[in-house]
């Protein structure tokens, strides 16, 4: 009997990046293949061009439903830098879920992070405006619409400035450099499928 062995990727996707290895005409996003990454992977999930954090590749195609499906329940929190402070009303309508176009979102875990995440600054940097403050937040979610965490933030008067996924799973992003990727251990496979 012959063993396939599937490869699991963590990968911190930069700003700027598009989560596919075939550009789109016309735009000057830079994609997947830019990173030298193994033939043959493919992204589990996306993150918009804008935002950045950890990304998942594999070859094994049935991971993507797994992991992604919302009846899987299988969370992935986000680290949110936005405009304003958002009280607890606020938070507690993220977490309920918001409407969203024609759709409510499932209920999240939000929270105020203070202290700030310690991330490096990005390139290029956030709008900043001196009259208006801003704070971050941890947004655990189950599903992933399109463009869901800046229309949630938006739709409770917090629009977005920066947007990183921190966590797939159990599996943190950590130390990994905007840019590298590695292969999961077999612990951290665990902690990704769990």
């Amino acid at each position: 009997m012959c063993l396939v062995r599937v490869v699991l990727l963590a990968f911190h996707k930069p700003y700027g990046v598009l989560s596919q290895f075939t550009p789109e005409p016309g735009s000057a996003w830079r994609t997947l293949a830019d990173f030298r990454l193994p033939k043959n992977v493919y992204a589990l999930g996306r993150l918009d061009a804008d935002s950045e954090g950890l990304l998942l590749l594999s070859d094994e195609a049935g991971l993507n439903s797994r992991l992604l499906d919302p009846k899987n329940a299988h969370r992935r929190e986000y680290w949110v830098q936005v405009e304003g402070i958002p009280d607890t009303t606020a938070l507690q309508r993220l977490a309920r879920g918001v409407k969203i176009g024609d759709y409510t979102t499932l209920p999240a875990l939000a929270r105020r992070l203070d202290p700030p995440p310690a991330l490096p600054p990005r390139n290029p940097p956030i709008r900043a405006r001196k009259t208006v403050p801003d704070a971050w937040l941890a947004i655990e979610l189950i599903e992933g619409k399109n463009r869901q965490v800046r229309r949630m933030t938006a739709a409770v008067g917090h629009p977005t400035l920066r947007l990183v996924r921190a966590r797939v799973g159990n599996l943190p992003l950590a130390d990994l450099p905007a840019g590298a990727w590695r292969e999961l251990t077999p612990a951290e496979r665990a902690a990704v499928l769990a």
